[in-house]
């Protein structure tokens, strides 16, 4: 009988597969994001290491010495003291106690501070307090400490925000007026996303990590690609992380550009440029889990997707790596 290996589905449900079951999903997993992003396969080396690394008997999985990596952060202390259900512990502390615990306990490279709804919208009627906690925080700390939060469009649409939602301008056929909002509420995210920042920089925060870009479609991705080349301008040192909400770019107004690109439509590979143009120091492209497909077959596709992304790149990547991004299952603690 076959020797049979403990996986996961997309989903966290467990599965046992044999060793050749494995390298097979590995090999669709991979072929579907080159026929996808019209990129390299990996070659059969690669999918032999990972092959080994999956099969690997142990619990723990490393890497070896000299090819770590250092990371980054998003929501912050928010993980210590909220409990949401998908993430958090709910030890109750403050956000200058959960990133001391960060920086002094977990070891982290870097830290951010973030607000609780975690956008830039909500964060405008309490900046003095998030201007208040970063200043405290950067007293106490030694590691650089960003402040994260989502472009989040959605926010601006109704019946959450001042522009029409171009979903039900859509829906009635009235697709230059939902392209108007769309553009409109991305002119209005900017000016918050960098008056946002403003203030924090004026405390001494270290940068900024503008988190799930894209997560409203190309509107997001184009207020975002322009707040980092105006804080770029305004702010020559400050540090800039932008990560993406999901592997494509949808185009939800379809035809907005950013350096004479369109942005619908992009995959990983051709983000990353388009980001190191607007000024960020850093890039955290996305795949996307499958949750009908084995972790094998997601990550032979993640891995794919990214070595592609890293080459193109002009800065480093910081690959978004959780629940449900980066072969990892939906559901990261299953029973």
């Amino acid at each position: 009988m076959a020797t049979e290996y403990f996986l996961r589905m997309g989903d966290g449900a467990k599965i046992f597969m044999s060793r050749e079951d494995i390298r097979a999903d590995i090999e669709a997993g991979s072929a579907d994001a080159a026929d996808l992003g019209d990129i390299p396969a990996l070659t059969e080396d690669q999918m032999e290491q990972m092959l080994d690394i999956i099969t690997s008997p142990g619990r723990i999985v490393g890497v070896e010495p000299g090819m770590e990596v250092p990371v980054t952060h998003d929501i912050g202390s928010i993980r210590i003291d909220g409990d949401q259900g998908n993430s958090g512990v709910g030890i109750p502390s403050s956000r200058l106690v959960g990133s001391m615990m960060h920086e002094r306990a977990f070891g982290a490279d870097t830290m951010e501070l973030g607000h609780i709804d975690y956008s830039y919208k909500p964060v405008k009627p309490v900046i003095a307090q998030e201007q208040q906690t970063m200043e405290v925080c950067q007293q106490n700390m030694i590691i650089p400490m960003l402040y994260g939060a989502m472009p989040n469009m959605g926010l601006y649409y109704t019946p959450d925000g001042p522009f029409e939602n171009p979903g039900d301008l859509m829906k009635a056929f009235k697709i230059s007026e939902a392209q108007e909002s769309i553009q409109k509420a991305g002119d209005h995210g900017i000016r918050d996303m960098v008056w946002i920042m403003q203030r924090l920089q004026h405390v001494g925060g270290d940068g900024v990590n503008f988190d799930t870009i894209g997560a409203a479609g190309d509107g997001d991705m184009y207020a975002s690609l322009h707040a980092i080349e105006a804080l770029r301008k305004e702010f020559p040192g400050i540090y800039i992380e932008a990560g993406m909400a999901g592997e494509l770019v949808l185009g939800m107004h379809g035809q907005l550009e950013y350096d004479n690109t369109v942005l619908a439509g992009l995959w990983p590979h051709q983000q990353a440029p388009l980001v190191a143009k607007a000024g960020a120091n850093v890039f955290g492209p996305v795949v996307n889990t499958n949750t009908s497909k084995t972790s094998a077959w997601n990550l032979g596709r993640a891995v794919t997707f990214m070595k592609a992304a890293v080459e193109a790149s002009p800065i480093p990547c910081h690959v978004d790596m959780g629940m449900g991004v980066g072969g990892i299952p939906m559901l990261e603690t299953p029973p």
